[in-house]
């Protein structure tokens, strides 16, 4: 769910509907915003790093990776026989991009769900030459893979009374 979702119930004591004081403060200082597609695709498109979840031996692994936001899916390259490209094609993985400063205790947290596939057009793969951000790896660009943003939810954490400067483009 992210570091900003909290449970249903979180904030009430038990055996009643009303927010502990805890919580009560929270609510007087930051302010937790659900973001609209639109908010978490501008906001993907604008980060350079994210997190791919996946499963790897039947287990939860996550990799960092660059990648480019192009018709609103995430696109990032990898090396032949890499373990992620393997681990990946053809399946449902999870991908996630935040900011966040400690010190004022604001930021974001965008989580995409959605089936990967590896790009094969070649007219497709021209055009996302272009696009893509250079490898922080060199020789990892064998594959080409793309994840379907079929799920996307985000969280904006701000400050009571206003909203953080970059709120929706300010």
């Amino acid at each position: 769910m992210g570091p900003f979702a909290p449970s249903p119930d979180a904030g009430a004591e038990p055996g009643s509907a009303h927010p502990s004081s805890k919580d009560t403060h929270m609510k007087e200082t930051n302010n937790l915003l659900r973001l609209p597609r639109s908010e978490c695709l501008r906001l993907l498109a604008k980060a350079e790093i994210g997190r791919i979840v996946f499963v790897e031996a039947a287990l939860p692994a996550i990799q960092p990776v660059n990648y480019v936001l192009a018709d609103d899916e995430v696109v990032y390259r990898t090396a032949n026989g890499a373990k992620l490209a393997a681990a990946t094609r053809n399946s449902v993985v999870a991908f996630e991009v935040d900011e966040i400063d400690p010190e004022t205790h604001t930021g974001w947290s965008v989580v995409g769900v959605g089936r990967c596939y590896e790009v094969t057009d070649p007219d497709r793969l021209a055009l996302l030459a272009t696009r893509m951000p250079s490898p922080w790896a060199t020789h990892h660009t064998g594959h080409t893979i793309a994840i379907e943003m079929t799920r996307l939810t985000g969280r904006r954490i701000t400050h009571a009374g206003g909203v953080t400067p970059d709120f929706y483009g300010a």
